[in-house]
């Protein structure tokens, strides 16, 4: 069976202050309107992940939680896996390799650069820096999740909230 791998960066966050520790930087009103604005395009596009994970990190996890919202998807439902938040591509690895087969499509919110090397690894493809809030599809014919690895998916889709809504 075909799956489908739906990798996001969080959306743009207030910036990184001594006052606030890195992992518990918000979402400014730029990231609030990037993560709607994506998380409405999934929805119209018909896209219905049927697993969420994501770094419990405050800018990802609400970056998931809007799109949550978007999709019509319990936000109670949103898996955090704290290892995706400084973790490195093999954290998301593990993560990927240990989804049920009961679903065929996950979306995962992360953290460049980590997210930007994870789906070059697993597509080959060069996506350059994930723009904040962008979204890679990435697809694997024939394969179990705990069998993807390096080079296993194809890149199918990589949109911006600038390409989607002219935010950026």
């Amino acid at each position: 069976m075909k799956k489908t791998l739906i990798l996001v960066r969080h959306a743009t966050a207030e910036d990184q202050t001594f006052r606030i520790r890195d992992f518990d930087r918000n979402l400014n009103n730029k990231g609030l309107a990037e993560a709607e604005v994506m998380g409405k395009w999934l929805a119209d596009s018909n896209v219905r992940p049927g697993i969420f994970i994501s770094s419990p990190a405050s800018r990802a996890f609400k970056t998931a939680e809007i799109f949550a919202k978007q999709l019509g998807v319990n936000v109670a439902s949103i898996n955090s896996r704290a290892d995706i938040y400084d973790g490195g591509p093999r954290a998301y690895l593990t993560a990927v390799n240990a989804v049920s087969e009961d679903f065929s499509t996950l979306i995962m919110f992360g953290h460049n650069p980590d997210i930007t090397y994870f789906a070059e690894y697993l597509s080959g493809s060069n996506i350059g820096s994930m723009k904040k809030s962008g979204i890679a599809f990435i697809e694997f014919k024939d394969q179990k999740w705990e069998e993807i690895s390096a080079k296993t998916g194809d890149l199918i889709l990589y949109k911006t909230p600038k390409q989607v809504g002219g935010i950026g």
